[in-house]
């Protein structure tokens, strides 16, 4: 059952504006000059700040745009889960109302990698090239063991408790390390926000990607001919290490990047590249070269 996500209401973010889409404010950093502007897609758990360095990278080439989606980050609150072709239809909504011109280049990270494909999907004419970081494949979950479907399973139903004091202060120090980087201005709001709301949005974001998300991409129209870049993360991931026994770890890695392969092979113009040192949550940090390297390919595609 989708539900309302406590504490995604935020009237200041400490960048970025909010703009009204659909009776909702939804927050939105731009930076840099020329295009395509390039527009991430963050990942479920992660908020659009969170790439927030990789960001300022960009934008020394173009225009570099970041962004909560409703009911993640600073936009307003609304009932998690929700289809693709929701998120995917704001965000069309949002990027007009913001004055960002397309074609885009789409950086979808994990969950944002469906919404980006399933962007392109929906519409085709306003992008012009996509990159996928680690993103969730329709397909993963059919294969996975079953060990990691009841595991999912078992997640997906649990009650998302508030935390304590104590436990509010372990999130806070877990936090402040991720975030070591970012300028002052920024960099408590993030620790905050992650330790108070943004790991329960990414579990209530989750809970319909292996059904309703991955049948919505199934059943769209092939991706357009454009230039694409599905990026395999191979390396220790904390979160993961958490949730998965070495055996589904190493299945995991094996088949996603059997997956993301075929889905780089599905177009003229599609490349798989692997990190073989970043983990899964945090590859636009860990491996900040390499992401910059593969936005400035696509943007010199034609």
């Amino acid at each position: 059952m989708p539900r309302p996500t406590p504490g995604a209401t935020r009237p200041h973010p400490p960048l970025g504006h909010l703009y009204g889409v659909s009776g909702r404010r939804l927050m939105l950093h731009r930076s840099g000059e020329g295009g395509p502007a390039v527009v991430f897609l963050p990942g479920a758990g992660l908020v659009g700040l969170d790439y927030l360095n990789i960001h300022n990278r960009v934008a020394e080439a173009t225009t570099s745009v970041l962004y909560d989606r409703a009911g993640t980050g600073w936009s307003d609150a609304a009932a998690l889960p929700r289809p693709a072709a929701d998120v995917t239809a704001e965000l069309h909504a949002l990027l007009r109302a913001a004055g960002v011109p397309g074609p885009y280049v789409l950086v979808g990270h994990s969950l944002g990698g469906a919404y980006a494909r399933h962007f392109a999907h929906r519409h085709p004419a306003d992008v012009a090239g996509l990159l996928l970081l680690d993103p969730f494949h329709e397909d993963l979950h059919g294969l996975a063991p079953q060990e990691a479907r009841e595991r999912l399973t078992e997640l997906h139903r649990m009650d998302i408790p508030d935390l304590t004091p104590h436990q509010l202060d372990q999130a806070r120090s877990q936090a402040a390390p991720l975030f070591a980087q970012w300028p002052d201005s920024v960099r408590e709001a993030l620790v905050e926000h992650h330790a108070t709301a943004a790991w329960k949005a990414g579990l209530y974001e989750d809970r319909n990607l292996y059904d309703e998300v991955a049948e919505e991409l199934r059943t769209a129209q092939a991706l357009p001919d454009i230039p694409l870049i599905v990026v395999t993360a191979q390396g220790h991931d904390d979160a993961q290490a958490q949730l998965w026994s070495d055996d589904v770890l190493r299945w995991i890695n094996a088949t996603k990047s059997d997956l993301h392969g075929r889905l780089a092979s599905s177009v003229p113009r599609g490349e798989h590249r692997t990190l073989p040192d970043a983990g899964h949550g945090w590859l636009h940090e860990e491996s900040q070269d390499d992401v910059l390297q593969a936005v400035l390919t696509l943007l010199a595609r034609p």
